[in-house]
């Protein structure tokens, strides 16, 4: 993601601006609490009131996906914000993501993905005289003064869709920043109308915000496939969301219900299983933010679609699905599974009063979104030929029984970082695995976790680690890694398991 600051060439534009003295203490006061605490204390305080921090502003999600797991195209907005990943003032180092237990003292706002497809609402603050260039170990408006201005005050509601992880100060030092897409400067509002020039006089922009229900929410969830997945690699997104999505869990043909993992931090994108071994069939329930059943646990079937054939090639698949149970409260009222005088969005309804695309007492919006794109490639079976699809999933190759697949997670001049997923696609449970890369000239791995580099093997080969190279048919587990250069074209891993 491209962040604007100021000087520097003239073709970048200035962004924004600091933490407030209320935001500073806000800062300390974390740093002092117990892991779990913390953690507790980052939803109340966001959920209660108005955070005063720095507003950057960047160009878009890239491609295919954003943070969160969706592309761009597939939002239900396009006025939407970038979270912290870390909140480590004075250390600009990166870390694993998602972060493990033992760093959760270390967590931002992301909280490992979980404020994923929440909503905030945006006030624009006052304006810096100064330097704010978010230069490490400096002070934002330095050499300058705050000052109100006539935007003071315009508001926008806006989609956490994406990551701040940079290391800079805005992304380190202020714990309530927000990254703003540039093209919603143009749509904040005041007093009902859209103010005008926003961005030319953005220099350093204050902002208060605070997480927000759905403006509006009239509809139910969208559910789609993402690159590369299929029937023993199922990873889902969720979206579409009143208050932001904070678990999956699937049901196997037992009737029980199952943990769905999260891929990365992707906070929107789930890893699940079928309903019957090998199947195509699968069933989900969700949790919102607040951890509560999302329509008293309304259940979502679906099928992988057919145009996906062995693999879904496409950044996002949208799927049509039915639903059973729960209760449903999507602008109209609520009884007991059924939507009397609302609208039901996003699929057909079962066990309520929808069936066949048709509601009783309302209005059926269809659920099915298809389209995204691939960048650089095209994936087929698990290979990806043509190019590399960057950000997204790269596919690999199997060789003894596992598949290994790549994306780029996070970008920042001189490096990236990589997530790896390694994929049991045979019939008996590995005890070991290992993934060879194709690093390009001038690029070097600086960093590894959940797996080890083996320097005798020819070209890089990493392999597992003691407590993560035995998977059960169809598991998987992921590795992360950082590394400096700027070419992100690793070429075709290859997997092999022992």
């Amino acid at each position: 993601m491209r962040r604007y600051a100021p000087p520097r060439p003239p073709s970048r534009r200035l962004l924004v601006a600091l933490v407030a003295v209320f935001g500073a203490a806000l800062l300390c006061a974390a740093t002092l609490l117990p892991a779990s605490a913390a953690s507790a204390a980052r939803s109340q305080v966001a959920a209660d009131a108005d955070l005063v921090g720095n507003a950057t502003h960047f160009d878009g999600l890239g491609q295919p996906y954003g943070g969160c797991g969706l592309p761009q195209t597939a939002l239900e907005t396009q006025d939407f914000v970038a979270l912290n990943v870390y909140n480590t003032p004075g250390d600009y180092s990166f870390y694993p993501r998602p972060l493990p237990p033992d760093m959760s003292s270390k967590m931002g706002l992301w909280d490992n993905g979980h404020n994923c497809g929440r909503w905030v609402k945006v006030s624009i603050g006052d304006y810096c005289t100064g330097i704010n260039d978010g230069a490490q170990n400096e002070p934002f408006c330095r050499n300058g003064s705050w000052t109100s201005d006539s935007y003071n005050g315009a508001t926008l509601d806006m989609l956490v869709a994406d990551s701040c992880g940079d290391s800079n100060a805005w992304c380190r030092d202020d714990p309530n920043h927000l990254d703003l897409v540039t093209s919603s400067l143009g749509r904040f509002q005041q007093n009902g109308t859209a103010v005008t020039g926003l961005a030319d006089k953005w220099n350093n922009r204050h902002i208060a915000w605070h997480f927000e229900p759905a403006p509006n929410y009239s509809g139910d969830i969208k559910i789609g496939f993402l690159q590369g997945a299929q029937r023993y690699w199922a990873a889902v997104a969720v979206s579409n969301l009143p208050n932001g999505v904070h678990g999956v869990e699937y049901q196997q043909a037992d009737g029980t219900w199952h943990d769905a993992q999260m891929d990365s931090d992707m906070g929107q994108a789930f890893l699940i299983d079928p309903t019957t071994s090998g199947g195509t069939d699968f069933t989900i329930r969700v949790r919102d933010s607040s951890d509560a059943y999302l329509f008293g646990g309304r259940t979502y079937s679906f099928s992988l679609p057919s145009s996906c054939g062995g693999t879904c090639s496409a950044a996002y698949t949208g799927v049509t699905y039915t639903t059973s149970g729960g209760t449903t409260t999507t602008g109209g009222t609520t009884t007991g599974g059924s939507t009397t005088g609302g609208t039901t969005t996003g699929g057909t309804t079962t066990g309520g009063t929808t069936t066949g695309g048709t509601t009783t007492g309302g209005t059926t919006t269809g659920g099915t979104t298809t389209g995204g794109t691939t960048t650089g490639g095209t994936t087929t079976g698990g290979t990806t030929t043509g190019g590399t699809t960057t950000g997204g999933t790269t596919g690999g190759t199997t060789g003894g029984g596992c598949t290994a697949t790549y994306k780029v997670t996070g970008s920042w001049p001189g490096g990236y970082q990589v997530d790896v997923q390694v994929l049991n696609s045979g019939t008996k449970a590995t005890s070991g695995w290992a993934v060879r890369l194709a690093l390009p000239s001038g690029v070097q791995i600086s960093s590894v976790w959940n797996a080890s580099v083996d320097a005798s093997a020819p070209a890089t080969t990493l392999r597992n680690a003691s407590y993560n190279g035995t998977l059960a048919p169809a598991a998987s587990t992921t590795l992360g890694m950082t590394l400096t250069g700027s070419d992100q074209n690793l070429g075709t891993p290859s997997c092999t398991a022992s």
